[in-house]
């Protein structure tokens, strides 16, 4: 595989290339036959082979929303385009001896779920193998792995900074591979701080290591204890005051997990800018490492 990301027109574009030894004919109707696309793509598909014809793409019931979009192109057995919704796809097969290259891009506009995008992929690209090999027992998944891995090839783990009227805004925007719940869980250990009360460790600029003890980093976390809580509504938000400015942990739901959207407001110097921005990235690195499977 090789898996490369960049940014084009505004929006995110995955590539990712796949060798197979297969004719581009074989691996063209694994493409474009929806009986076929049933072994391996992450959605039942109905489509029409003619450029402009719709395009749907459903799911069992609760497992996520059907959308449609349009074959966008069209050039057997090279080349086939579609929209899904607002994201395009583009796959190309390109000849060569012993088989064929299937490259794959992705554009969408949601940079933070390019790393689940991707190993997704991954994952749906090691079911088509499977398929065209005839593999019995297929390959086992790898995606919780591979997702942290692209967070880190693909610069995903770094937080931005503005200048504002009220001061320093750093946030970051990190997607998790745990549900909503779980995630709070993990930050609360159970039990849900009111307003006016101190938020609980878990949730200051620290790092928490595989026994759970928390140390704090910089002049943003010099107070053991994050500030009181301004605002909980679990399992999607805390605010707290903080020493430089406030802190707000949101999550959401995003591609294979919660997102986390950390924002501290009202940071006066450019210094406790930088000291932020470090312990920070290292407290959520420290919150996904707590969330990956045991390894094995």
């Amino acid at each position: 595989m090789n898996e490369t990301l960049r940014t084009e027109s505004g929006r995110t574009v995955p590539r990712m290339e796949r060798r197979l030894a297969h004719s581009p004919e074989k691996v063209w109707r694994a493409l474009t036959d929806p009986a076929e696309l049933a072994h391996w793509f992450p959605a039942e598909v109905e489509l029409e082979l003619r450029v402009g014809a719709p395009i749907q793409f459903s799911y069992p019931e609760g497992a996520g929303a059907d959308l449609g979009g349009v074959v966008t192109e069209l050039d057997p057995p090279r080349a086939f385009g579609f929209s899904w919704n607002t994201d395009l796809l583009y796959w190309e097969i390109r000849p060569e001896p012993g088989g064929c290259v299937l490259i794959l891009t992705h554009a969408f506009d949601d940079r933070a779920g390019a790393a689940s995008f991707t190993a997704g992929w991954i994952e749906c690209l090691d079911r088509l193998a499977d398929r065209l090999d005839g593999r019995a027992e297929p390959v086992p998944s790898r995606w919780a792995e591979r997702h942290e891995e692209f967070v880190e090839k693909f610069g995903l783990a770094e937080g931005t900074a503005e200048q504002t009227e009220d001061g320093w805004r750093v946030r970051f925007e990190r997607q998790l591979i745990r549900p909503v719940d779980e995630v709070w869980a993990t930050l609360t250990a159970g039990g849900v701080p009111a307003v006016g009360a101190a938020a609980p460790p878990s949730f200051g600029a620290g790092q928490i290591g595989k026994t759970g003890e928390t140390g704090q980093t910089g002049r943003t976390g010099r107070d053991k204890q994050p500030g009181p809580v301004t605002a909980v509504d679990p399992p999607k938000l805390l605010e707290y005051d903080a020493l430089a400015g406030r802190v707000r942990w949101q999550l959401s739901d995003g591609p294979g997990g919660a997102r986390l959207v950390l924002t501290q407001t009202g940071i006066e110097t450019a210094q406790d800018r930088d000291t932020a921005l470090a312990g920070w990235k290292t407290r959520v690195e420290a919150l996904a490492r707590q969330l990956r499977p045991p390894a094995g």
